[in-house]
């Protein structure tokens, strides 16, 4: 059975989708086959992994909710081996709208992760868009496990609290199997005294668990996407691949 993870924070800019294209590197690297679903209407996970927007035919909207619609249908192979995208188009902001008249909308997800993908992948990564809305319930509620990057910024930090009780009444009430893997520190830079300080409260922050792993500013992580691989792909030997084959191995020793 795969290893369903959601990357999801309501807040934008904090490394959601880098940490689902940079740990699905790391993942393939090590043998894992990986499916990246792209949950964001602004697809930058679909179009990072080098998939050109312009040639695709049917994504996430055509699934989700859709009566007999099958994830295998959509998914297309990315530019790095062992990673294949469920991509995401425009059109996703208006089918989490018809969403909200469907009955068992928070389940439409889970649905589409068939049987044939829970046998076909080792980890399905799922990028939740920066809202606390449908379509990032239906990513918590289809997942196992989910991974919350936390810019070392003041704000970043404040806005936590709303998406852990957010959390934590998703697993009392649709998905019991559902826990979270650790906050992950992202754009960090040690030369700041905000950066410092936000990553030791951060560590003291309630119960849940914080990454070893800590995810450095660094210029070749935004570069990585102009070129549709991952940063292991595109910059093998740099130290933000080597902070994702970190992350990647805390992951898997999470289970």
């Amino acid at each position: 059975m795969a290893n369903v993870i959601a990357i999801a924070n309501q807040k934008g800019g904090v490394g959601k989708t880098t940490t689902a294209i940079n740990l699905a590197g790391a993942l393939a690297e090590r043998g894992m086959r990986v499916l990246c679903i792209d949950m964001d209407a602004q697809a930058n996970l679909t179009v990072g992994l080098g998939i050109n927007l312009t040639n695709v035919e049917r994504s996430m909207a055509n699934v989700i909710g859709a009566p007999n619609a099958r994830l295998k249908d959509i998914i297309l192979a990315s530019n790095t081996p062992g990673i294949d995208v469920a991509p995401a188009t425009l059109d996703l902001a208006s089918t989490e709208v018809d969403l909200l008249s469907t009955i068992g909308r928070e389940y439409a997800l889970s649905e589409v992760i068939d049987e044939w993908a829970q046998g076909h992948y080792d980890y399905v990564l799922i990028d939740c868009p920066p809202t606390l809305g449908l379509l990032t319930i239906n990513g918590l509620v289809a997942a196992n496990g989910v991974i919350i990057p936390v810019q070392t910024q003041y704000y970043a930090l404040k806005g936590l609290t709303a998406l852990v009780k957010v959390i934590a009444t998703i697993r009392s009430k649709l998905n019991r199997n559902l826990r979270v893997l650790g906050l992950l520190p992202t754009f960090y830079d040690s030369r700041t005294v905000l950066g410092r300080g936000m990553l030791d409260e951060m560590r003291e922050h309630g119960e849940n668990h914080v990454f070893d792993t800590i995810i450095r500013t660094a210029v070749k992580l935004g570069e990585a996407p102009l070129t549709g691989q991952p940063i292991t792909a595109y910059a093998t030997a740099s130290d933000a691949a080597n902070n994702f084959r970190e992350l990647a191995r805390e992951v898997i020793a999470l289970g």
